[in-house]
């Protein structure tokens, strides 16, 4: 027995020296470690990883509210009433709550943009008297003001507004069960809430500052957010096993606030303009569910059938021409087809057939049924691409799209345009998607000029969807002023293209704008010029005519009756 606990304690003995051996080993060790400063040399293959770990992994998307497309819809509706051009500025749209951080009055400035792409609505004077939010540009404007090199006009009208208030989990949930045994626990819990978020918006009359009566936007909206989790646990004679899941989601307060931006523009311009603005408030796109359908739909179809999709629509619009089909995503057409597409439709460009394409490309096809759900139309069978490309080899859309060309003086309804001698004449041109654009002015006297474009614009290729003033009279200086001539007509053509098609034109086609072109006498004669060198089918034309009448005599003064106020 004695035997035993020698036996013993001298292994204990020496278990405790091996263990203070390693001990000082590993003690020395660390000091050394420590001592000496890491090489940063060693992590070198290490950190190369850091470029491509730095990049975000999803794809970048244009920020779009449920309004966004009855912005556009406004654009139109403020064109066809021929609004004048406005000058406008906002106010800071404060938070007070210090729960919504966002930077709400450059949503409204992008809100105002997209309303005046092509009605050419508005015009924000950006101006900041905050000298903590100064930056260079308004340094650099306040010293040319000082120094009169430079003038600010004064905007006609101002944005008023503040978020109004953030009630926060107005409505709250929570639910929460747990078992427990000699080996074994479980928990469940569940949560939900919801926030509201008020914003009122008003519309002001610079000159006298005050607040226009009745033109005012007082909206609420609601965000929220749930979570789930389960937590089980469980124990094996000495050890333990925990594990814990959980998925929780919550809405943000930026789409939001766009959301709310984007609507309260709407009704105050449109009060503004008296234009039936709920026109645009009642699009089936602005259901609140219409994305989330759509991305239900985008991952229910898989990805044969979006191809088939989209490669349809794209058929549609003249994008891909009529029966193509190129289910390959990495076919180099379609890859040009989608970016031609994204570009046109104000969306990020990438060729890749993505959900944002999905649906920006398939939202004519969506409709409200009639118990108030969102409805696919035409997309069973095939129908939709049979039809689409039927109407495509029938219409014979052409590559180049459309041009919209339009007078934009103020003219009497039904009324064809006539103007006196030497009134100015002012005209827009919009392509319905990414062209390189020329335009011609014909005279009563049978000579033609190109007008765009030309040395102080010389960049022909224009974006869709965009107004092109002619002249560009929002420019101080711009290249030509468009005066009615001699009594007679008078026009002006544009012509439309994917390429530029100015090497391709015959030689008088390719010289010096604004001068009269040797040998052509009409649109007609510049039009088979384009067709001798693009082909028929390789442009698109638009012309508008006016008549020019004899400048009517000054009238005799008359005998003023009014009185002057004392």
């Amino acid at each position: 027995m004695d035997q035993n606990n020698k036996l013993l304690r001298r292994t204990a003995v020496g278990r405790c020296r091996h263990f203070a051996a390693l001990s000082a080993l590993a003690g020395t060790v660390l000091l050394a470690a420590c001592s000496t400063p890491m090489d940063a040399r060693n992590d070198a293959a290490f950190q190369s990883y850091g470029y491509a770990m730095d990049r975000p992994v999803v794809r970048p998307t244009r920020s779009i509210s449920s309004f966004s497309d009855s912005l556009m819809c406004m654009d139109h509706m403020l064109r066809e009433a021929q609004l004048a051009p406005t000058l406008i500025t906002s106010k800071q749209i404060q938070d007070f709550s210090s729960r919504v951080p966002v930077a709400a009055k450059d949503m409204v400035i992008t809100a105002l943009s997209q309303m005046s792409r092509l009605s050419n609505a508005f015009r924000y004077v950006d101006y900041e008297v905050d000298i903590a939010r100064q930056d260079t540009v308004q340094n650099l404007t306040t010293i040319l003001l000082n120094n009169n090199q430079m003038q600010l006009q004064r905007p006609a009208l101002y944005i008023s507004g503040a978020i109004a208030f953030v009630d926060q989990n107005v409505v709250n949930n929570r639910f929460d069960v747990a078992t427990s045994a000699a080996r074994l626990d479980t928990a469940y819990s569940q949560n939900r809430n919801a926030t509201v978020i008020g914003l009122e918006m008003h519309l002001g009359d610079f000159r006298t500052r005050t607040l226009i009566p009745g033109l005012d936007s007082a909206n609420e909206v609601i965000i929220g957010g749930a979570g789930q989790g389960v937590d089980v646990a469980g124990r094996i004679g000495n050890y333990g096993v925990k594990f814990n899941v959980g998925r929780d989601y919550a809405q943000g307060a930026g789409g939001a606030m766009r959301t709310l931006i984007d609507l309260a523009t709407i009704e105050l311009v449109g009060k503004w303009a008296r234009v039936p603005y709920w026109q645009c408030l009642t699009l089936d796109q602005t259901h609140p569910d219409f994305q989330r359908q759509m991305r239900d739909w985008y991952d229910d179809s898989g990805p044969a059938a979006q191809a088939r999709l989209i490669q349809s629509s794209l058929v549609r619009h003249g994008y891909l021409p009529a029966g193509s089909d190129l289910l390959a995503s990495n076919d180099p057409n379609l890859r040009s087809a989608l970016a031609r597409f994204q570009a046109d439709n104000g969306m990020v460009v990438s060729g890749v057939l993505d959900f944002n394409t999905y649906e920006r490309s398939l939202r004519n096809f969506v409709g409200l049924a009639p118990d108030g759900t969102l409805a696919r139309v035409g997309w069973s069978g095939g129908g939709m691409m049979q039809a689409t490309s039927a109407m495509a080899a029938s219409t014979g859309t052409p590559a180049a799209g459309t041009i919209d060309l339009q007078i934009e003086n103020p003219l009497p309804a039904g009324e064809r345009p006539a103007f006196e001698e030497g009134e100015q004449v002012f005209l827009s041109a919009t392509v319905s998607r990414a062209s390189h654009l020329y335009c011609y002015f014909a005279d009563a006297s049978g000579g033609v000029m190109r007008l765009l474009p030309n040395s102080i614009t010389p960049n022909s290729l224009v974006s869709a969807n965009l107004a092109v003033r002619i002249p560009d009279w929002m420019t101080p200086n711009p290249a030509f002023i468009m005066d009615a001539g001699k009594p007679g007509t008078e026009a002006v053509g544009c012509f439309a293209s994917e390429t530029d098609p100015l090497s391709k034109l015959p030689a008088p086609l390719q010289g010096p704008a604004l001068k009269s072109l040797d040998g052509y006498k009409s649109l007609a004669d510049v039009n088979a010029g384009f067709a001798s060198g693009l082909g028929p089918e390789g442009y698109v034309r638009s012309e508008i005519k006016w008549t020019v009448k004899p400048k009517r005599a000054a009238p005799a003064a008359a005998a003023s009756t009014a009185t002057q106020p004392r």
